[in-house]
């Protein structure tokens, strides 16, 4: 997504596996079998794995999928000036800006989420747009200490303002910008998952760089997906696990980011140093919705696994895999007779 990328092809759904699971490659495919459509939306790479014997209504649920994206991303991109979100951070500390139900209801819910965490998620951390250099102005410069610093101010998501009856969303001060990279696409993907099932196709796989939403079954078998290794080729998995009706989003350290005089830096900042999160390498979250699972992806990554699962042990329907600082693997107790590991992941910074 062009708001902030997220990783790509993080998860790598079962019909890239299917040497592994899926039988000998000179099978015949019966119907109905894997219809596979891929394209870019939102900055990022889309695969639509759908099973089912209609080609037709497949390649219309693939349309209907590419032009939602195309439609949320226009409102809630940072990338084009006349943005609804573009808007809000144009108008900081000066008015409320008069937003569409759905940006509201993204900002609300990030405000929720930034609420549950004590701030550890914060789509105020837009205000470090330009300094830290993670997409395509990354150049391995890290940024001035004094002016990250000074941007710190401007990061509190306490200063969003949010007017419920007239739907305006004001920053209580002149600097402040918001992203809704970390939250936006896992809207999306649930938005995407509806357009499908309206078309009436109910067993698909539909991933959007590091956010995946399962649906159905592939036969009478569930879908396999896999769990990239951080420090491993793009498409190696460390571990897969059969997921059924639930989203399945991973947030890394490996996608946008550079090594420079041994050390690791990436996009997923903590709110709290200023400073790219140092506590995990990868966390894959299970929820109910993309919608949760992308903003609490972040939010765990920051935490680390110590800290982080006796909270994902008490939220409902949420599970979680954590590669922590140290590579060590991590499972919660949910996914623990589910999760398959293939091989450590692979050591290196």
């Amino acid at each position: 997504m062009r708001i902030a990328r997220a990783a790509l092809a993080t998860l790598v759904a079962l019909g890239v596996l299917g040497a592994v699971f899926g039988g000998a490659a000179g099978d015949v495919a019966a119907d109905p079998r894997k219809l596979v459509h891929t394209s870019k939306a939102m900055g990022t790479s889309v695969q639509i794995t759908i099973w089912s014997d209609d080609e037709a209504a497949a390649a219309e649920g693939a349309k209907a999928v590419f032009a939602e994206m195309e439609r949320l991303d226009r409102m809630m991109t940072t990338w084009t000036p006349d943005s609804e979100v573009s808007l809000i951070n144009a108008g900081a500390g000066t008015q409320a800006v008069k937003v569409s139900d759905e940006t509201f209801t993204v900002i609300a819910r990030a405000v929720e989420v930034s609420k549950a965490s004590k701030g550890l998620f914060d789509i105020t951390v837009g205000a470090y747009g330009g300094l830290w250099k993670f997409d395509e102005d990354m150049d391995g410069t890290l940024p001035d200490p004094k002016e990250v610093a000074a941007r710190k101010k401007l990061v509190n998501w306490k200063d969003i303002v949010l007017d419920k009856r007239r739907r305006t969303v004001k920053l209580r001060r002149k600097g402040m910008r918001i992203t809704l990279g970390g939250i936006a696409k896992g809207y999306a993907v649930d938005r995407a998952a509806r357009a499908l099932v309206d078309a009436g196709l109910s067993d698909f796989i539909l991933q959007v760089g590091g956010d995946m939403y399962v649906s159905g079954k592939k036969g009478t078998t569930p879908w396999v997906v896999g769990i990239r290794d951080p420090r491993g080729p793009r498409d190696q998995s460390f571990a897969v696990a059969p997921v059924v009706d639930h989203a399945f989003s991973t947030s890394g350290d490996y996608e946008r980011g550079f090594v420079k005089d041994g050390v690791r830096y990436h996009h997923i900042l903590d709110p709290r140093t200023a400073q790219p999160a140092r506590a995990t390498r990868s966390v894959t979250v299970l929820a109910k919705d993309a919608f949760t699972a992308d903003a609490w992806s972040k939010v765990l990554f920051i935490m680390g696994a110590k800290e982080a699962m006796p909270l994902v042990e008490k939220l409902p329907d949420l599970e979680a895999v954590f590669v922590d600082a140290d590579n060590t693997v991590h499972v919660s107790s949910g996914l623990r007779d589910k999760l398959k590991v293939l091989t450590p992941p692979t050591p290196g910074i």
